[in-house]
């Protein structure tokens, strides 16, 4: 199993904010990327002198069109070991979601927030938000998607994985019922469940473990995501927000606190 303890001497990359960020391996990434976020604000969270965080990029051979991920360096090693360690048990590990930054992460808050984009509940039913408070919409958001500066893939580290063998990556919903029994990723999750520790990775959404909805989908490289969790700073995030057009605003920063501890540090344990 790969060892890594780095730090970022960009202390931004955390939370996805994609400027210092440097390229690895095939075609690059690239790196000083428009935010919309000032420069003010990019040296209020460059702070810690450290070893650069590294990404990236994996092309995937199970998409329509030519499409490539980005993942942290060891990360990626590791992952095209497990890679080709389940392709000989008939099972085709794919990616379809891994490095994500800030704007994306925003994009997808702010859909949910609008209206523009489902919002489910803890049973995956549809709930119509038009009656809830900003308080009770935060919440229920939170239950699948972290807030922007707050996921998790922002690091490069964590991946969300199907059977390409079993559905194309269109008709993916990243629902419970396609990764358990009679589901089309049934055998690749239980399959992960026994071999992915082997590589280093694990589940860190799971039931009654965190204050994430169950995501059998979603599995992390635990030697690096375990050094950059305590690197998360509340501080650090408020200001990110606060600088973003991010929906929602004011009633997640009136208790970021809270949310922070109860949404990005309780997660399962390997």
């Amino acid at each position: 199993m790969l060892n890594a303890t780095p730090r970022l001497a960009n202390t931004a990359q955390l939370y996805g904010i994609e400027s210092g960020i440097e390229s690895g391996i095939e075609s690059g990434v690239a790196s000083g990327l428009d935010t919309g976020l000032n420069t003010d604000l990019s040296a209020a969270v460059t702070q810690v002198p450290a070893d650069r965080l590294q990404l990236v990029e994996l092309l995937s051979p199970y998409h329509p069109s030519e499409t490539r991920f980005m993942l942290e360096a060891q990360t990626a090693i590791a992952f095209k070991a497990m890679e080709d360690s389940a392709a000989k048990d008939g099972i085709a590990l794919a990616i379809c979601s891994a490095y994500r930054p800030f704007d994306r992460q925003l994009a997808i808050w702010n859909a949910k927030a609008s209206g523009k984009r489902v919002v489910l509940d803890i049973n995956e039913q549809p709930v119509d938000i038009s009656p809830l408070s900003d308080d009770a919409l935060v919440d229920l958001i939170l239950l699948w998607s972290a807030l922007p500066g707050a996921s998790r893939h922002h690091w490069g580290t964590d991946i969300d994985v199907f059977d390409a063998k079993q559905i194309e990556v269109k008709s993916l919903r990243l629902v419970e019922a396609e990764y358990i029994d009679g589901g089309p990723c049934a055998h690749l999750h239980h399959w992960l469940l026994q071999h992915a520790k082997t590589f280093g990775f694990y589940f860190p959404f799971q039931r009654g473990k965190s204050a994430v909805s169950a995501e059998p989908w979603h599995i992390s490289y635990f030697p690096v995501s375990q050094t950059l969790l305590p690197q998360f700073e509340v501080q650090a995030l408020a200001q990110v927000i606060q600088h973003s057009d991010m929906l929602l605003k004011e009633a997640v920063l009136a208790r970021l606190p809270v949310l922070v501890a109860e949404y990005v540090h309780r997660i399962a344990k390997p």
